[in-house]
């Protein structure tokens, strides 16, 4: 009988289809669990839920577990609302989250490391008043500002976000995942997760996140598609004696911008091409790098396949994007936002522009530095940081001008080669750049911190390099 939910849906063909084949391997390559085994998995959880009504929240915060798929699919027939937490998220985070979302349950991981315990919380007020249609999913983000709000999905948005990712990227149940990105997070929830229930796409989970650690769990799993960050791929370039990949066929990089001399290291290295992805947890797939030959920095493709966009100001330079699919939420929660989410159409906060190829990320309306007035877009002065041959990464924010005249004033953090000083990037930077682009400051760091997801904060950086304690160009952010 067919089910109101098309992701359940899509999980029975699956199970018709490939019963007997295997869904979740460990990095050897050995199967931890058959298609059965989920469905065998999901009817034990959902009689383990049943004390819940539809309509309450479950967190999941259990890291890459092999039971993600059973627990999904549990609850979606259980009609309960599924929150991932990240286990990267401190307590007082978690705690903000599920009050915000009033959860009624969290599913965790024990400390064998081996079984799942769901622990029924002690929340107080009512339980969320859903506005129709109920969700399925919420996914939390903190958008331009540090207050979390959450994301309201329903199945058909999931599924149709898997669909557009599958068939643009051209996966199919003949890949091997390997899942060490978080399925929690939104890109692994769509690039791992999804395409097992609706394509019976096997995947490989990987809690290791050392380069040398994956690389060897790459051959060794013989995985086929390698959804990635930058920062994975940046630490395998920096890699000697690098080992040959002879099953991977396409590797991924989404979560932040992928440098070109990354791609193109990676590529000399290991003779295989990076194809961006751009999304957003609001939207999911947004574009993709099908062709990777656009070598021009922020470069993300053309939309991916039922996915429309439109420049809200074509004329100009730079503009922000207006994005149609069917994969689009239905909303925020608790509070909406019509004008920038709503209708199957959400504006991204990201400043785009567009060629004959494709659109190219050029910043962010939150990003821009505001300098005695006139706007600084900190994209154009990284990716003139970059030109100086011996920069390996750059990255601009503005901080609070020290004389108070200015509003803002251009701050950049960069790894670089050996003996290369801020006296030598300032003089590079003022015979090219216009006077209010030039940085004020440029502090030379061993690494720029990125989070789980792969992403590095503007806002972040500019707290750490703040005028009264940043005196210093030489100063470590791991110290």
């Amino acid at each position: 009988m067919k089910s109101p939910d098309p992701l359940l849906d899509s999980w029975q063909q699956t199970l018709r289809r490939t019963k007997d084949g295997p869904a979740i391997l460990n990095t050897y390559g050995e199967i931890l669990r058959k298609i059965s085994d989920i469905e065998e998995r999901a009817r034990e959880f959902e009689s383990n839920l049943e004390k819940f009504t539809p309509g309450s929240v479950i967190a999941v915060q259990i890291g890459n577990h092999e039971d993600w798929p059973s627990i999904l699919i549990a609850c979606l027939r259980r009609r309960l609302v599924v929150l991932p937490l990240e286990q990267s998220i401190n307590d007082q985070q978690r705690d903000a989250a599920l009050r915000l979302c009033k959860a009624r349950a969290v599913v965790s991981d024990v400390p064998d490391g081996n079984s799942l315990e769901i622990f029924r919380l002690r929340t107080s007020g009512a339980a969320a008043d859903w506005p129709e249609p109920q969700p399925s999913l919420l996914k939390l983000t903190s958008g331009t500002t540090a207050a979390p709000r959450a994301i309201r999905f329903r199945s058909h948005q999931l599924l149709a976000d898997c669909n557009q990712i599958c068939d643009t990227m051209g996966i199919s149940d003949a890949d091997l995942n390997f899942g060490v990105i978080p399925i929690s997070h939104s890109y692994g929830f769509s690039n791992l997760l999804t395409p097992l229930i609706a394509r019976g796409v096997p995947m490989v989970v990987s809690r290791d996140r050392t380069p040398r650690a994956i690389l060897s769990d790459l051959i060794r799993s013989n995985a086929t598609v390698f959804p990635g960050m930058p920062v994975f791929y940046q630490a395998f370039c920096e890699m000697e004696q690098v080992p040959v990949l002879p099953k991977l066929r396409l590797c991924i990089s989404a979560g932040a911008p992928l440098p070109r001399a990354v791609a193109k290291k990676f590529r000399d290295k290991f003779n295989l091409r990076i194809h961006s992805f751009y999304g957003s947890s609001e939207c999911g797939g947004i574009c993709y790098d099908r062709e990777t030959t656009n070598e021009e920095e922020g470069f993300v493709g053309r939309p991916m396949k039922g996915v429309g966009i439109e420049l809200l100001d074509p004329n100009a330079a730079a503009s922000q994007i207006q994005v149609r699919s069917a994969a689009v939420a239905d909303g925020y929660f608790p509070e909406s936002d019509e004008e920038k989410l709503s209708d199957g159409i959400f504006v991204p906060d990201d400043l785009l522009a567009r060629d004959d190829s494709g659109f190219k990320i050029v910043g962010r309306i939150s990003d821009l530095i505001n300098v005695a007035g006139k706007k600084v877009n900190p994209v154009e002065v990284e990716a003139h940081l970059l030109r100086f041959t011996r920069v390996r990464q750059a990255v601009v924010f503005g901080r609070p001008a020290s004389t108070g005249l200015r509003n803002e004033e251009v701050a950049a953090c960069v790894v670089v080669s050996p003996h290369v000083t801020e006296g030598d990037l300032l003089r590079f930077c003022r015979a090219a750049l216009s006077a209010w682009q030039v940085p004020k400051r440029i502090f030379v760091v061993d690494a720029i911190p990125v989070n789980e997801r792969g992403k590095i904060s503007r806002r972040d950086l500019a707290r750490r390099f703040s005028t009264p304690g940043a005196s210093s160009p030489l100063r470590r952010l791991g110290s």
